[in-house]
């Protein structure tokens, strides 16, 4: 609900004093001495009040007029693709939490992630790769959050007590150029037709070194995907917010500071992690604030017990200068 006040001053030539009417609203006048003023309010249909004074000045009539419209606000529609994930699954709760501001969505790839969720109508299954799949899920949104990722595979066979370290695979068809570049590109493409207003993507920082390791999982190159698809985002012409996180945490989030940086920086400094709740709540608020619209941003956070845990959201993301 939001509470909207506007004063306005204009001059009407005289009129009689009686009743005048004028659109929706009707003005009701008494006759008073030319000297005085005169107090008036208005009727309108549209539960917005105007109370004024008017002042007589010659032959013109000097009116304030003050205005309190009382608007309510629909909730966004916002879709959650991915949200059977660790992360998926925290962005959708925050937003069934918040209906007053949010009607929530979910996509997810099978049914058991669904059920995991308590899912009903509101979620969808459908496979990413396939832009069919993703039509229904967007129809009637406002606002979409991507939280699809390619997710490599533990080989068979590893002993940890033996030393080393596990070698990972990713199966057929769900390669990060599938998942994370075509997969990505099919929601945005599926969005932009469905005119959708804003569009939040989570990736991970270091995708601006081509060595990075994670990059060497599988050989698939998944931080070169995620930011190709980024970038696509980012030449959409939809609003969007891209939040690449730091190492990511299963530990409960608001309780600490967050950092918001660009181009990898943070991953040179101690502060390279952050709880997937906080990054959840950073994608709830971005949906809320104007200014994280055309912004891409590192995220990560203090250790817990030191700094002072982010609650400004607005200011956090006026931090951030960079489009991509």
């Amino acid at each position: 609900m939001a509470m909207m006040t506007t004063t306005t001053t204009f001059f009407h030539p005289l009129l009689p004093a009686n009743t005048c009417k004028s659109g929706a609203v009707a003005f009701s006048f008494v006759s008073v001495p030319r000297s005085s003023s005169l107090q008036f309010r208005s009727l309108v249909s549209n539960s917005t009040s105007i109370c004024g004074r008017r002042k007589f000045t010659g032959k013109n009539r000097r009116v304030s007029v003050t205005v309190s419209a009382t608007a309510t606000t629909e909730p966004l529609t916002v879709l959650v693709t991915g949200a059977g994930g660790r992360t998926g699954q925290i962005v959708y709760k925050k937003l069934k939490e918040r209906s007053d501001q949010f009607v929530a969505r979910g996509l997810v790839r099978t049914k058991e992630s669904k059920e995991k969720i308590n899912g009903q109508d509101e979620v969808f299954i459908g496979d990413i790769r396939d832009p069919a799949a993703i039509a229904p899920a967007v129809e009637g949104i406002d606002a979409l959050v991507i939280l699809t990722s390619a997710v490599p595979q533990m080989k068979p066979g590893f002993d940890p007590s033996k030393g080393g370290r596990p070698e990972f695979f990713f199966e057929d068809g769900a390669y990060p150029e599938q998942v994370d570049w075509i997969g990505q590109k099919n929601q945005i493409d599926a969005a932009k037709a469905a005119g959708v207003k804003q569009i939040v993507l989570v990736g991970s920082m270091g995708g601006t070194n081509i060595n990075h390791p994670l990059n060497s999982i599988g050989n698939a190159n998944i931080l070169v995907w995620k930011r190709k698809a980024e970038q696509y985002l980012a030449d959409s012409g939809i609003p969007y917010t891209i939040i690449r996180a730091g190492g990511l945490q299963d530990k409960e989030g608001g309780i600490r500071e967050l950092l918001v940086g660009k181009d990898d920086e943070l991953l040179e400094t101690e502060t390279r992690t952050i709880a997937r709740a906080d990054v959840a709540e950073v994608c709830v608020q971005a949906l809320q604030l104007e200014e994280a619209k055309f912004k891409a941003l590192d995220l990560a956070s203090k250790p817990e017990g030191t700094g002072t845990p982010t609650k400004d959201f607005k200011a956090l993301f006026a931090q951030v200068t960079t489009k991509f």
